[in-house]
């Protein structure tokens, strides 16, 4: 699933599950960051337009999935994530459900453009080929499900940032969440006030 869609979701969950802005934040990030792994991106995009030639993908196709989406990477994430907490233990409980979440969403709806163009997931990776998790039945990333989940968790996230004094926004930029909510609660205010 897109990163937005992970975020919005790990957010949610967040928000849920603890009881002050920092610890949502971590908890939110943490079912976004196995998605560092597709960072390749970027070196085969800017190495493309350096050579200027079409871009190979390279970097992404072989890391994207197999760094940072399985246990070791989960453990290290909520560990990390931890250090920053105001409720460590929390933090890490519910950083790694958000993470194994994300690796749930990737195994149902991350195929690529063709039916056979499956994301796997290893799990012991990268120390481990094995297990390797995959299902035939792999919704397309840009897929009609993906698209209405994503629309559904926005407009929730919507809503609970309209009660609030962050957004899922702040999970990157609390000046840009402040705007953001500043929007927001107008918006509110002029729904409620017709």
């Amino acid at each position: 699933m897109s990163p937005i869609t992970h975020l919005l979701a790990s957010w949610i969950i967040a928000t849920k599950t603890t009881d002050n802005p920092r610890d949502c934040r971590l908890v939110a990030l943490a079912g976004i960051l196995p998605d560092a792994d597709g960072l390749g991106l970027v070196v085969d995009v800017w190495k493309g337009w350096w050579t200027h030639t079409e871009p190979t993908f390279f970097y992404y196709q072989k890391y994207h999935h197999f760094v940072s989406h399985g246990a070791p990477a989960a453990l290290l994430t909520a560990a990390v994530l931890a250090c920053f907490a105001r409720r460590p233990v929390r933090v890490a409980v519910w950083a790694l459900v958000v993470f194994h979440l994300h690796l749930l969403c990737d195994l149902i709806g991350s195929r690529g453009p063709g039916p056979g163009d499956l994301w796997p997931i290893f799990y012991f990776s990268p120390f481990r080929l094995q297990p390797m998790w995959m299902w035939q039945g792999q919704w397309p990333l840009d897929g009609w499900q993906n698209r209405v989940i994503t629309v559904a968790l926005f407009f929730w996230a919507l809503w609970i940032s309209s009660g609030r004094k962050d957004s899922f926004v702040g999970v990157f930029n609390r000046r840009l969440d402040g705007v953001f909510l500043g929007v927001l609660h107008k918006w509110r205010a002029t729904v409620r006030g017709s």
